[in-house]
């Protein structure tokens, strides 16, 4: 293990929370919707920060929605 200890974890998608959470896909998509569950936007795709994830499980961090502007070409 080369320093991984201590290297953040990549995002999840929508299809890795919702296989961590043991929920749908829709599920995500309407509680990220709705400013539940931290999420970033990238554009249309929705991104999740796994430690942010296990502290909103835990209570410690609500649902925030943070907005970065897509690409266009």
């Amino acid at each position: 293990m080369t320093g991984a200890k201590n290297a953040r974890e990549s995002l999840w998608d929508v299809t890795e929370l919702a296989t961590f959470l043991k929920v749908s896909k829709s599920w995500v998509y309407q509680a990220s919707a709705a400013g539940n569950i931290p999420c970033i936007r990238i554009g249309a795709a929705l991104r999740f920060e796994p430690e942010a994830i296990r502290a909103w499980m835990h209570g410690e961090q609500g649902g925030k929605v943070i907005k970065l502007p897509g690409c266009r070409t």
